[in-house]
């Protein structure tokens, strides 16, 4: 075996074995993953090549606006990251950590990318929330402000002020931090 052949064999094992989610978009729409990815959507690598991410997501709309979110941090500084809720094949909701680099140097960062995911249901259990619940949580996870939260989903800051008020109080928690660490499934805060 000479020394190229010895590195596609071990790229090949690499992808085949990666402990995370690995899958390569162009325009959102899934070309090639690994099985690792495959696995945690609960479908095969065959199902979900030229598939829209659209069917990873717990509604369109999310598939939409975090689109939207994602495009200025590509274009900006070539990477992307974030914590979020995805559906798997048979309904069932999860965590997960996103990271994406882009391939495209000029125009849409999204014409072709690379992304991982890992799961993290293990360690944060998905508690029952609205489409809204679901975004603001990942926005205050990030440590965001109402008004920085308010300016990305294209609300009023006002309106953030009150679905935080409504969580704090759903969730029985006594300020943001308390909020995140119950809905994480943290130690301290069932």
């Amino acid at each position: 075996m000479n020394g190229a052949n010895k590195y596609e064999e071990l790229n090949l094992l690499a992808w085949e074995h990666a402990p995370i989610g690995i899958v390569m978009t162009e325009n959102r729409i899934i070309r090639t993953c690994n099985p690792a990815f495959a696995r945690m959507f609960g479908f095969t690598v065959d199902h979900l090549l030229d598939q829209s991410f659209a069917i990873l997501y717990p509604s369109y709309e999310e598939f939409v606006k975090i689109r939207d979110i994602g495009v200025k941090p590509l274009r900006e500084s070539n990477r992307y990251s974030d914590e979020r809720i995805m559906a798997r094949a048979d309904g069932s909701m999860f965590w997960c950590r996103v990271r994406g680099v882009t391939l495209t140097e000029e125009g849409d960062p999204l014409m072709k990318a690379v992304w991982s995911f890992a799961d993290l249901s293990y360690e944060r259990p998905v508690q029952e929330l609205t489409t809204r619940e679901r975004q603001l949580v990942m926005y205050l996870g990030e440590g965001r402000t109402s008004k920085e939260i308010a300016r990305i989903i294209e609300i009023s800051p006002r309106t953030v002020e009150a679905y935080r008020a409504r969580l704090l109080k759903k969730y029985k928690a006594a300020n943001v931090a308390e909020l995140l660490g119950k809905l994480g499934g943290m130690p301290g805060f069932s």
